[in-house]
């Protein structure tokens, strides 16, 4: 082992692995579990070592212009049916989120499955009152996904910006 492998990596050495890392997931050299898993070692990495090995087995860079031209033409994008796209907001998100949505969608299920069985049984519609269940837990929850995600995609140390004049 040479002395760089030894070296202390930092906080920007481990976000251009993750970096790194997603790009490979991108273009399916990697898949979802190899990726988390990976990217969990990158962010506890010590050193130069223990990050080159978490992408030795990767190309350093996409695909050449020759591998490029024999690729066929990318297929026009299709929106994804809903069940889909609610699995891929969710992949991004900590278990702890998942869980969350999944109560939160039972809790609505069981309300609206209620509400509509009452509305059957008196022959007319009740006023819907499992909006009150969905409506502000969901937009909370949302709220805090949506922050979630925001702050695992922003970078850790943003770059500073100077006043004007000086340098």
């Amino acid at each position: 082992m040479n002395d760089r492998q030894r070296m202390r990596a930092s906080d920007r050495d481990r976000q251009e692995v993750v970096d790194r890392l997603r790009d490979a997931v991108a273009e399916g050299r990697l898949k979802m579990d190899e990726y988390v898993d990976r990217m969990e070692r990158a962010y506890q990495a010590v050193t130069y070592g223990d990050l080159a090995s978490l992408h030795t087995d990767l190309p350093v860079a996409g695909p050449t212009a020759e591998h490029r031209a024999a690729l066929p033409a990318k297929a026009p994008v299709k929106a994804l049916p809903a069940g889909e796209a609610w699995r891929g907001f969710l992949a991004g998100q900590p278990m702890a989120l998942k869980v969350l949505w999944t109560i939160w969608l039972a809790a609505v299920s069981i309300n609206v499955v209620v509400w509509a069985l009452v509305s059957g049984t008196t022959g007319h519609l009740i006023y819907p009152w499992p909006m009150w269940v969905a409506g502000p837990y969901g937009a909370l929850l949302f709220a805090v996904s949506a922050a979630v995600a925001a702050i695992r995609h922003a970078p850790l140390f943003p770059a500073r910006r100077l006043p004007s004049g000086k340098a």
